[in-house]
């Protein structure tokens, strides 16, 4: 049986079978997450976010995802290289570090010019 894996903000679908990464159902569905150490939870780029109540669809942390994540899994933090997939779920993916800074940068710059307008 396939489970439904959406990924926010893309809202982008996609069924994978159980024991999937979600790096791996991210790629197929084609949703960028930035990696450098290709699934091997070194790099910790790959972090998702899980809302607490659909927890329960990915497969208990692994002890690497333990020892890098430690208390961020409390708040729902997952690296997609790890997180097995054993339901249907939600995963919200964080905004790339450089694009937020252009994006609040060029925010910024609109801010000025409508200002002097």
């Amino acid at each position: 049986m396939q489970e439904m894996i959406t990924f926010l903000p893309m809202n982008k679908s996609i069924k994978v079978q159980p024991g999937t990464t979600l790096l791996q159902a991210a790629r197929r569905a084609g949703v960028r997450i930035s990696t450098r150490c290709e699934g091997k939870a070194a790099c910790l780029m790959c972090k998702v976010n899980v809302a607490p109540e659909e927890r329960h669809a990915l497969l208990p942390p692994t002890d690497a995802e333990r020892r890098k994540l430690g208390l961020m899994l409390d708040d729902g933090t997952r690296l997609s290289c790890q997180a097995k997939v054993s339901g249907q779920l939600t995963v919200q993916v964080p905004e790339d570090p450089l694009k937020a800074a252009i994006r609040k940068h060029l925010e910024r710059q609109q801010q000025d010019d409508d200002w002097f307008a």
